[in-house]
Order: structure tokens, then C-alpha cells, then sequence
């Protein structure tokens, strides 16, 4: 009898890592704690936030897997209290996620009418998860259109616009954001803001996905929010993070930071210190989805 415990003791952790077959390919950080994490930490700390963002890295393939993971994750614990919110559709294309959702069209008519991303496949478990669970997934982005028209006119020229196409927008006039953002779109930009209509066509976009969360978490409170969006819209809390909380003063949130770095094998985490509340380090030598 004690070596059978014995035994069981030893095997454990093995039968607890083959339960994740990715386990080893990715690292989470606290950093608030300063302590390595969990995803059922993450999963924990929603108990006392409305929303959940997910920085990604478009083309992380781990990070794809862990997305998927995070909310299959919340919506076992939210059972029907859960909702999808994503950076890959855009608000026009809401009926046509819906009708989707609701068993009405096929997956072809959601990627051709919907506008789905080129690398739809990466995020087709998340979608289709929230389809078999009958949860809502928020078509929560700008449609491209009106990005393009401020990038080559400036924000201005969105109130030209008619009142079908205000209504696919957040409400006008959009705040500009300065400081810290717009250095930091300063830096990937090269060392130089660029030109301003292309940052007002970023903050357009920001605006869109803060303003559909709010817009969703007003209608439907108790509901948790899980947000996707490319690192750079909640990294350091700024971007959409930032316009969140100015559409819903009190709002709760929290962001996970996700970056498949070369640092994985010894990571500094002080390096991401300020990124955000969790940081997941994935392995840089996988391939990438493109």
C-alpha cells in the first residue's frame, strides 16, 4: 500500500504535464506577486475583473493554443456568464457573427461576409467554442474602411460620414491619446509620431474596441469579457485598455502580455515588469501559423 502511494506520488507530476501537452513550451509571470503563475491563477483573478485581455502576437502559435485554453478555461467557471470580444472582426460584421453563432450560416459565409482574418484558423477554436457553449462574441473593431479614411484625412472626416456609418463607429469625436501611447507609437514607427492621421487612425481603432466592450458590458452586467487584440492595444494598460476605462469609469480589468521571446530559456522578467498584469513568455523555435 505505501509503495503504491509511493508510486503515485512520484508519477504525478508526469500525469500533470501530459494533461497540458504544451506545458513546456511556455511561462507565466505575476507580476505583481513577482512569481511565476498559472493559467488557473489568471482564470482565478477574474473572480474580482469584468475583462480579460489577451495581447497576442498575430502569428504565436502558442499563444493561439493558449487563448484557446484561457477561455475554454472561463467558460467552464462561467457557465453562460461569458462573452468573446475580438479584434479580428469588425462591428459591421456583427450580424453576420450572430447568424453564425445562432447555426444560421455556414463557417465559409462567416469568413467571406465577415470579413475574417487571413489566419482565421487560429482563432477558429475560440469561436467555435463559444458557438457550442451559446456565448456571444463581439465583433469589436473599426471595419477598415473608416481606419483608411483617417489615415488619409484625419478623424475630422468621420463626422461627414451618414448616421448608418456613425452607428459602426464609437461616438464621435474620438479621443486622441498623447503622452506615453504616442510614444510609444513614436518608437515602432521608427523613432519618430509618423504621420499624425496614421496615429488618429490607430486611436480610431482603439476607440472601436474599448467602445464595443463598454457598450456589451453595460447591457449585460455580471457578464465576463475576454478581449483579444495584438499586444501593442493593451500593452502597458494603454490603447484600448486605456479607452475602456474612459467609456466605463470603474470598470475592472486585467491584461495578459503574451511575446514569443528569445529570452525564453532565462527570462529577465523585470524586462516586462510594466507590460502588464500577467506576461507569458512562449518558445521562440516553434513554428510560427505564418
Amino acid at each position: 500500500m505505501k509503495f503504491a502511494a509511493a508510486l503515485l506520488l512520484l508519477l504525478f507530476p508526469l500525469v500533470a504535464f501530459c494533461q497540458d501537452p504544451m506545458a513546456a513550451h511556455y511561462k507565466i509571470y505575476n507580476t505583481a506577486k513577482k512569481a511565476p503563475a498559472t493559467l488557473d491563477d489568471v482564470v482565478a483573478d477574474m473572480a474580482r475583473n469584468d475583462v480579460l485581455f489577451f495581447g497576442e502576437e498575430h502569428n504565436d502559435s502558442t499563444g493561439h493554443y493558449l487563448e484557446a485554453l484561457v477561455f475554454k478555461k472561463l467558460a467552464e467557471k462561467y457557465p453562460g456568464k461569458l462573452a468573446l470580444s475580438m479584434e479580428m472582426f469588425q462591428t459591421d460584421c456583427q450580424t453576420v457573427m450572430n447568424e453564425y453563432l445562432g447555426g444560421f450560416i455556414r463557417e465559409k459565409n462567416l469568413i467571406t461576409e465577415g470579413r475574417a482574418w487571413k489566419n482565421y484558423k487560429d482563432y477558429r477554436a475560440m469561436v467555435d467554442a463559444a458557438k457550442d457553449a451559446h456565448l456571444p462574441v463581439i465583433a469589436a473593431n473599426a471595419p477598415t474602411r473608416y481606419t483608411n479614411l483617417t489615415t488619409r484625412a484625419g478623424l475630422p472626416e468621420l463626422q461627414k460620414l451618414d448616421a448608418m456609418a456613425k452607428s459602426w463607429l464609437p461616438p464621435l469625436p474620438i479621443d486622441t491619446a498623447t503622452g506615453r501611447y504616442y510614444d510609444k507609437f513614436g518608437e515602432i514607427m521608427g523613432g519618430h509620431g509618423g504621420p499624425m492621421h496614421v496615429y488618429q487612425s490607430q486611436n480610431l481603432w482603439d476607440a472601436a474596441m474599448g467602445y464595443s466592450i463598454a457598450k456589451f458590458y453595460k447591457a449585460n452586467k455580471g457578464t465576463k469579457i475576454f478581449q483579444v487584440n495584438g499586444g501593442f492595444h493593451s500593452e502597458e494598460k494603454l490603447g484600448t485598455f486605456a479607452q475602456l476605462q474612459k467609456y466605463a469609469p470603474g470598470i475592472k480589468a486585467i491584461n495578459i502580455q503574451a511575446y514569443a521571446d528569445d529570452s525564453f530559456d532565462n527570462p529577465n522578467w523585470e524586462k516586462f515588469a510594466t507590460f502588464g498584469d500577467y506576461i507569458i513568455l512562449t518558445d521562440p523555435k516553434l513554428p510560427k501559423t505564418f
